[in-house]
């Protein structure tokens, strides 16, 4: 097999996108539309990644981090000109170089490699990836000789009336061979009304200087979808949505709506599990089997153990554990860890804090900065005072303890084991082990009282 290349084109600013991001950063799902790409080249055993960057450079680069290398076209004169800007890198190297568009997310790996496959099979110096479609207005043709091999790209503009009733279109992505290519693009002229430097002029030089062309033709033309504006991307996101749900469908998920279920690039989901409408699962999330989520949950970047109830709530970036019982309603914010077997029920806030297995919060609580051991219960409306104005400190509650409802633990205190407190109380103290804690004043009743206010004069 070839040495390999890849040679990403995210230089353009996207004015049609009329957005201050700067366009290849778009998410589809999720995530930016240059990681889509990049994340699918780097299936296909790529030596070398060079990603063509000019608007929001740096973001880009922020984005991608170390699975690139980068070029800058610090003016954007054309396809042709973004893939120059790789020369330094990648000129006089031998082997097969694919370019690609950063803002077609929907493209695949496995088409990918049938390009590399097929460009190396005809022994061909440029293999064009094509699609067909019904109605191509618009679109180059790809016009084949008898042989089969491409013997012209003709823009739509262009085209005679015979040419205009091909339906095989160019898609944007090639494959070169590599030394051709940047041989190829010294010769490329910006003769044209745009006066920019065009790839698909590269086709033209290398078809008169005797070279062989071939064009593989993919069977899926939308996921050679260009997203230009905010319509593409949003037909990009429903295609994009589409194909992860059916994918874990056909992996044993139950999802009851999928035209309602937002499922990211990234998460995984155990046999199993049944996904109810309005649910938004995102990030590194993933989720064991057994599981029920939503409807109307949202979960980013949460580990999700087995047989577990997530219903109208939202959890991010924690680790939730099996049997796991949360919600309706119930906001589990980031760095908690939820053991197995627990119950956070309705309008209960649980933030940085590790929950015990089978302890519970049931109702209208806040547990934040909290070591809470295993068989708790904490009572309706109970809170941990966590900050003071300025920090934030540390409430431990011990195993088996009970929280009556309505108490205040006003951090830093510790609960211990098998403790109760009285609801009602305010806890500023720690609690011994096996101790009732009431922390109220006594009750007293003024008998006739209301009568002495006139109240009722």
């Amino acid at each position: 097999m070839s040495t390999r290349y890849a040679i990403i084109l995210a230089a353009g600013k996207g004015t049609r996108m009329k957005s201050k991001l700067y366009k290849v950063l778009h998410p589809v799902c999720g995530k930016p539309m240059v990681q889509h790409v990049v994340d699918q080249v780097s299936k296909l055993n790529i030596n070398e990644i060079v990603t063509i960057i000019g608007h929001g450079a740096e973001k880009v680069k922020e984005q991608l981090g170390g699975q690139s290398k980068y070029a800058l076209q610090q003016e954007q004169l054309g396809t042709a000109h973004a893939v120059m800007q790789a020369k330094e890198m990648l000129a006089g190297k031998e082997g097969v170089t694919i370019v690609v568009c950063g803002d077609t997310p929907l493209i695949k790996a496995e088409t990918m490699e049938a390009l590399f496959r097929h460009h190396e099979e005809t022994n061909a110096k440029a293999t064009i990836l094509t699609a067909k479609l019904e109605d191509p207005t618009g679109y180059g043709r790809i016009i084949r000789n008898g042989e089969g091999f491409v013997e012209k790209i003709v823009e739509h503009k262009d085209a005679t009336e015979d040419e205009r009733t091909v339906k095989e279109i160019n898609t944007g992505t090639y494959c070169f061979d590599n030394i051709a290519l940047f041989q190829a693009l010294q010769h490329v002229s910006n003769d044209n009304v745009q006066g920019e430097y065009y790839l698909p002029d590269v086709i033209e030089i290398l078809k008169k200087q005797g070279e062989t062309v071939s064009a593989y033709q993919t069977e899926d033309f939308e996921e050679t979808l260009g997203v230009n504006d905010r319509v593409a991307l949003a037909e990009a996101e429903r295609i994009m949505r589409k194909r992860i749900n059916e994918f874990h469908m056909r992996n044993g998920v139950t999802i009851i709506d999928p035209g309602h279920t937002y499922i990211g690039p990234d998460v995984e989901i155990g046999q199993d599990t049944i996904i109810y409408p309005g649910s938004v699962l995102s990030g590194k999330t993933v989720i064991g089997s057994d599981c029920q989520i939503g409807p109307n949950s949202e979960i980013r970047d949460c580990q999700v153990g087995m047989n577990t109830v997530i219903r109208q709530s939202v959890a991010h970036n924690s680790m939730i554990g099996s049997s796991v019982n949360i919600g309706p309603f119930a906001h589990i914010r980031p760095e908690s860890n939820i053991h197995d077997e627990v119950r956070i029920g309705n309008f209960v806030e649980i933030k940085k804090s590790d929950f015990g297995k089978g302890s519970k919060a049931s109702h209208l609580s806040y547990i934040g900065d909290a070591e809470v051991g295993s068989g708790v219960n904490i009572g309706c409306g109970s809170i941990t005072v966590n900050y003071d104005g300025k920090n934030k400190y540390l409430t431990k509650i011990e195993d088996e303890v009970f929280i009556g409802c309505n108490s205040n633990l006003v951090a830093p205190v510790t609960i211990g084991r098998g403790a109760y407190v009285a609801a009602g109380s305010t806890i500023t103290e720690d609690v011994p082990a096996e101790a009732l804690s009431i922390a109220r004043a006594r009750q007293v009743n003024k008998e006739n009282y209301v009568e002495k206010l006139n109240l009722k004069k």
